[in-house]
């Protein structure tokens, strides 16, 4: 198979080129240049900015592209209406971000997507990007209808991921001592590593499927506790975990998910259904999650060859950590 994937050289896009690659198909990447320019030397490269330049795009066919790295819809539907006649087939990768309501346990794929009252809005941020992700696989598929797979993934996690926020519990972990833990130990989170998602895309451009489909996991119900209890397991630290009061994080001012990755307080009925997510029509067509072990353990693997310096993009620095957890030991102390 000849294949066209936008983007390709960060994280998801890296790992679909590897996917691809060992199933022997040949890969064309276009983008702009700007990242990871050293990877896949054998791989033909395309540059442009899909946002202005596609004109590398012209005179070319492939069987099928993967859209990797669209966020608003002119742009996507730029790349589709100049794709439509050199694809048969269209994979735009998405977010579970499109809903529109997470009060709900067991969102499918039929559930309704965030609007924008202004649809010509463009900048990205924590309330148009899944509205923006929806009009983005509207677009795709006005462009190309009936060829188009949206996939929805939730958290992507894994090596190279440049987010840090699945990575940062595992290394936090490894370092051992007292580990700051939000919440409950039974409190539910979703994660999909970035090597099943990839594999999982690249059968179903092969089988040439189509329309929407939720693709997070694993296929059983994961806790942050188990989270933690692998890495520590995995790793052979002396971390100490300490659960502390929701409440508590939220009036010291924590900010979930970014300070604490992974952390949506279960006191807000709102975030109920986020990290339960239906994915039976993904599975049904083929996805399969590896152990959890694996996966922290190879993020762990990668994340050691990252320089000692690294600026970490999510997580509590140590310090802040250190003040939280005395001033959670001082009120249990107190009987607060």
């Amino acid at each position: 198979m000849e294949l066209l994937i936008l983007g390709g050289s960060v994280f998801l896009g890296r790992h679909l080129v590897e996917a691809a690659q060992a199933r022997g198909h040949t890969i064309t990447l276009f983008n702009r240049g700007q990242h990871n320019p050293e990877l896949f030397p054998d791989v033909e490269k395309l540059r442009g900015d899909r946002d202005s330049d596609l004109s590398a795009l012209r005179g070319r066919r492939w069987d099928a592209a993967i859209d990797t790295c669209g966020y608003v819809p002119r742009v996507v539907a730029a790349s589709a209406e100049q794709l439509a006649g050199a694809v048969e087939h269209y994979t735009f990768i998405s977010s579970i971000s499109v809903y529109a309501d997470f009060s709900t346990i067991g969102i499918d794929e039929g559930a309704p997507v965030g609007t924008l009252a202004d649809t010509t809005v463009e900048q990205v941020d924590s309330k148009t990007y899944g509205p923006l992700k929806a009009l983005c696989e509207q677009a795709a598929e006005r462009a190309m209808p009936g060829r188009v797979l949206n996939v929805r993934p939730g958290l992507i996690v894994g090596p190279t991921d440049p987010t840090d926020r699945f990575t940062y519990w595992p290394q936090r972990v490894v370092q051992g001592g007292e580990v700051l833990a939000p919440g409950q130990p039974e409190q539910g989170t979703q994660i999909i590593d970035v090597r099943d998602l990839a594999d999982w895309a690249i059968h179903m451009v092969e089988a040439r499927q189509t329309g929407l489909y939720n693709a997070t996991g694993p296929d059983y119900r994961l806790t942050m506790g188990q989270v933690l209890e692998a890495s520590r397991a995995i790793s052979g630290s002396d971390a100490r975990i300490s659960w502390v009061s929701e409440r508590f994080l939220l009036d010291a001012g924590v900010l979930p998910w970014s300070e604490l990755p992974l952390w949506l307080p279960a006191e807000d009925p709102a975030n109920a259904g986020f990290d339960a997510i239906d994915c039976t029509r993904a599975i049904a067509a083929g996805l399969r999650f590896r152990p959890l072990a694996d996966t922290i353990r190879d993020t762990l693997a990668w994340a050691a060859t990252r320089p000692a310096d690294h600026e970490w993009r999510a997580g509590l620095k140590r310090e802040r950590e250190a003040e939280l957890l005395e001033a959670w030991g001082s009120r249990q102390r107190e009987g607060v």
